[in-house]
């Protein structure tokens, strides 16, 4: 028994026996708790338990999604690093302003391509890294307004901080090697003897990063001077100067590169190197990555030239490295196909999921193409046909429930039924739907347990809904899954203001 709880996550010292507690009350205060309430019943509802009768255990659905949720903490991020068994399939480390994320796109397009894609067909064995020039503060403001993916590994402050999981819980070892001859009072000092040096925000300045703005023309003379001066002051630092006006201080064992080998290196110890690694940028300050040996790279067609006359200098002859013809995101999804490192059409690029088969069946995949069916949806962007929502109830359990975040319960067909009556309430309005965190547990022979994030942007008001489904796998289904039991409950202020639309 306990190696079954202990594979969902739960902690034996929080699995107690129905035999054990003094009632319903009991159990649902233990439940509420984070217990598991564990045995084996004769005969309950299936909107209350899971039967796994490949081992005879019967858990209440409420203690499964309990058992799932470990998101902050060091053992939470421990167990972040070490979801996958062995090496990641594929590690993408992308930069973030002009690569990842398209400031020209309002709608965001090339991003939701790559986030549907992700989430179906790669979040499960592989690792997202975010190597970014922004300090933490301003990475988490990028996150409230653009449709971002929670990263495995985030790298931010042009190299000089790494953070892992959504707690962004830091790596100590890094910051502590990171002080080797580096003081940055001398920095500030010598820095304020440059008047044609401008500080950055007090926002962009970190422990480890000096930044400023420094016109293009003067840049160079400014580097050389000002390196000479540091180093005989003691420091052995590093200058970074990128998109044609930030220039970068940094101690020199710092830089994007360096963090990215600082993880290789890690990997490697732990017997966990990546099978491929994808890096991806578009200026100055993402050079380094391309540098690191053995990766693949990708320079978004909207690269700056600085990193376009680097690559010219550096590694014109290197067949791993290529300028992609698409924008952002859309030419990281290039590059996953150029190198053949896996699946690079998007969910998103499929029209008609009944016509074109993918053949693959994954929770995470299941996931992402019921959200796009429900945005389409809504947005008018499939016809109005009753044969989608038959398709629906078919697979949707009959005896299904929709656990509301308000708590109120509503069985499957009702949702269908409301989410009928919406086609087209969102048509001509920004509406955007994306999932992110998919993660699934197989908890019997044709059992899944899923758990994601559910993202909604309305106009400018962003909601996201902490979702856990229960599916059945059913090889008589032409998609595969069955869902069983859905719960959702809301992310911290992500409460919805129109409470009244019932569907998932």
């Amino acid at each position: 028994m306990y190696r079954r709880i202990h594979r969902l996550g739960i902690p034996r010292e929080g699995v107690m026996r129905v035999s054990d507690c003094q009632g319903h009350q009991d159990i649902d205060d233990r439940l509420v708790s984070g217990y598991a309430i564990v045995n084996i019943f004769a005969s309950v509802a299936l909107s209350c338990i899971i039967e796994i009768l490949s081992e005879g255990i019967i858990c209440t659905i409420d203690a499964v999604i309990n058992s799932m949720v470990l998101e902050s903490g060091t053992l939470g991020d421990r167990v972040l690093m070490d979801r996958l068994n062995g090496s990641a399939h594929l590690m993408i480390v992308s930069d973030l302003d002009s690569t990842m994320v398209d400031h020209d796109d309002p709608e965001n397009l090339s991003l939701l391509r790559f986030n549907a894609l992700w989430e179906a067909y790669y979040r499960h064995d592989s690792l997202l890294v975010f190597s970014t020039g922004r300090t933490p503060t301003s990475y988490k403001k990028l996150r409230n307004e653009k449709p971002l993916l929670t990263p495995d590994i985030t790298i931010n402050s042009v190299g000089t901080e790494i953070t892992y999981g959504e707690s962004m819980a830091p790596d100590t070892s890094w910051t502590q090697y990171l002080n080797q001859k580096w003081n940055r009072d001398i920095v500030i000092e010598e820095t304020a003897k440059f008047p044609d040096l401008t500080p950055q925000s007090e926002m962009d300045q970190r422990p480890h990063k000096v930044s400023f703005y420094v016109e293009k023309v003067k840049a160079l003379e400014i580097i050389n001077v000002l390196s000479e001066r540091l180093e005989k002051r003691g420091l052995d630092v590093k200058i970074v100067y990128s998109s044609g006006i930030a220039l970068d201080i940094l101690p020199q064992g710092a830089g994007k590169g360096q963090a990215l080998a600082y993880l290789l290196k890690n990997f490697k110890v732990d017997g966990k190197v990546p099978m491929n690694t994808l890096v991806c940028g578009d200026s100055g300050n993402d050079a380094e990555l391309f540098s690191v040996p053995e990766v693949y790279g990708v320079m978004v067609s909207n690269a700056q030239e600085e990193l376009l006359q680097w690559f010219t200098q550096n590694a014109k002859n290197n067949p791993n490295i290529i300028h992609a013809t698409e924008r952002c995101a859309a030419g990281i999804i290039q590059a996953i196909g150029n190198f053949c490192l896996g699946p690079n059409v998007s969910p998103r690029d499929i029209r008609d999921f009944q016509k074109c088969k993918v053949d693959i069946f994954s929770p995470g995949h299941e996931v992402v193409k019921h959200y796009l069916f429900y945005e389409r949806w809504r947005r008018a962007e499939v016809e109005k046909s009753e044969q989608y929502m038959e398709n629906l109830k078919s697979v949707f359990c009959p005896l299904g429930i929709f656990v509301h975040p308000s708590g109120v319960e509503q069985p499957f067909h009702q949702c269908i039924d409301s989410m009928a009556r919406l086609y087209g309430d969102k048509q001509g309005h920004q509406f955007r739907v994306w999932v992110d965190r998919v993660s699934s547990a197989q908890i019997g022979s044709d059992i899944w347990l899923v758990k994601f994030d559910k993202w909604e942007l309305s106009g400018d008001e962003m909601q996201c809904y902490v979702t856990t489904v229960l599916m059945s796998l059913k090889a008589e289904l032409p998609d595969g899954f069955t869902w069983v039991h859905m719960h959702q409950t809301w992310l911290d202020d992500s409460r919805a203001r129109d409470q009244k639309v019932w569907c998932f």
